[in-house]
């Protein structure tokens, strides 16, 4: 399955300086993803757990590869080539024609939205109040040093936190991004798969999130904010110096004041007797807790050298093009 360490990418993007590409890189990641709860359980039978991840940047081409599926992006002629491996096929795309199926997208995803808002209002009721998100960012150094990787790193805490605009996060919910980094002194040519992909979010959506451009389109399509969220990251990012050799990345959901009072109320009284205890064991015995993390990631850079050949970012031989 083609996956991408969605997070992971998120969290080393904010290490940019300059976005000017300088040298070729090649490295190689493992990404391991751990789902929570029943959707949690439902989702690690669909998807891969760990992901084995080589990618490399010569010139205006940057070529990526997870297990049989693969993606080589040239800058210069715009084109996107996606590969598979266990077929030994590829398929090409143009930067024009994903622009397209984007806005496309966003269009489909607004339509959708405006007509699903009279179907769920009830008229009796005055309408709910629009979900516009705040965004807050921070950079924590907390002073403690590790050897990972036979490289001295230390540790920076990045976290993103989603709320209701103009309540807290405990008063309306939202959601936390925990990222737990321990970042090297720069290693030679880690820039610069962070500033290809710098490069390629602009040139084909003009956002500068560091994510798969049409995961950003759908994103930026239900919370418009994600411009603002950019923005911010680009600013907390100058703060930190150095590259992420392992990040674990925690996704929380926070419940509102209400969605806990609804979550309470559907709690077992308990009382004595057998009848109290099964209830008590029916539900788990588990008090209300007003964060679910929904998954957590682990990244860790295996390796990283700037030794790169034009053909690790080449459709391999034998390929044919798939119509």
């Amino acid at each position: 399955m083609k996956r991408y360490a969605v997070w992971s990418s998120l969290a080393l993007i904010v290490a940019l300086a300059a976005p000017t590409l300088r040298a070729d890189v090649k490295t190689r990641s493992k990404t391991t993803i751990k789902f929570e709860g029943m959707m949690g359980r439902i989702m690690s039978m669909a998807v891969d757990n760990d992901v084995e991840q080589t990618m490399a940047v010569r010139g205006s081409r940057m070529s990526t590869r997870d297990g049989d599926n693969g993606q080589i992006i040239d800058l210069a002629e715009e084109r996107i080539y996606t590969l598979d491996y266990d077929d030994k096929a590829y398929t090409v795309k143009t930067f024009a024609e994903m622009r397209a199926e984007l806005e496309e997208l966003k269009k489909k995803m607004q339509e959708s939205a405006a007509a699903q808002q009279p179907q769920q209002q009830d008229p009796a009721q005055e309408p709910p109040p629009s979900l516009e998100l705040e965004f807050d960012v921070s950079v924590d150094e907390t002073g403690e040093t590790k050897r990972i990787a036979g490289l001295d790193t230390r540790q920076v805490i990045l976290t993103i936190t989603a709320r209701q605009k103009g309540q807290t996060l405990e008063q309306g919910g939202g959601f936390v991004m925990t990222n737990d980094m321990w970042l090297a002194p720069e290693q030679p040519g880690a820039q610069e798969i962070v500033d290809f992909t710098m490069k390629y979010a602009q040139a084909v959506y003009g956002e500068a999130l560091g994510i798969d451009p049409r995961q950003a389109a759908s994103m930026s399509a239900l919370f418009p904010a994600l411009g603002d969220l950019s923005t911010r990251m680009i600013e907390e990012g100058k703060k930190m110096q150095g590259t992420p050799v392992r990040t674990e990345s925690v996704f929380e959901t926070v419940r509102s004041e209400e969605q806990m009072k609804a979550a309470q109320a559907q709690q077992p009284s308990g009382g004595g007797g057998l009848g109290g205890m099964l209830a008590r064991r029916l539900a788990g015995n588990r008090n209300v807790s007003p964060r679910s993390t929904v998954m957590t990631t682990t990244h860790e850079l295996e390796s990283i050298s700037t030794a790169v050949t034009d053909a690790d970012v080449s459709i391999p031989e034998g390929f044919r093009e798939r119509q």
